[in-house]
């Protein structure tokens, strides 16, 4: 059984799948933020499913690693 990470919803232990609220919950975005990113082309990796948006817990992870920075005057690397 896996463990929750600390700060993360405990719909972890049940699904990898998170609603737009809870995905921008767990990268601490607003919602409406992260629904602009997805109109933009921007933000993580979401998956359709019927008429839900959904993101994958791995998503959102490869998403937020990608923006690591080292320091403050870094261009983004998307």
């Amino acid at each position: 059984m896996m463990e929750p990470k600390a700060g993360a919803p405990s719909v972890r232990l049940q699904s990898p799948f998170y609603t737009p609220v809870q995905a921008a919950d767990f990268v601490k975005l607003s919602w409406r933020t992260l629904e602009r990113m997805r109109q933009n082309g921007e933000g993580p990796a979401f998956r359709r499913h019927g008429r839900y948006i959904r993101y994958h817990i791995d998503d959102l992870e490869a998403w937020s690693r990608s923006h690591a920075m080292i320091k403050t005057d870094e261009t983004s690397r998307s």
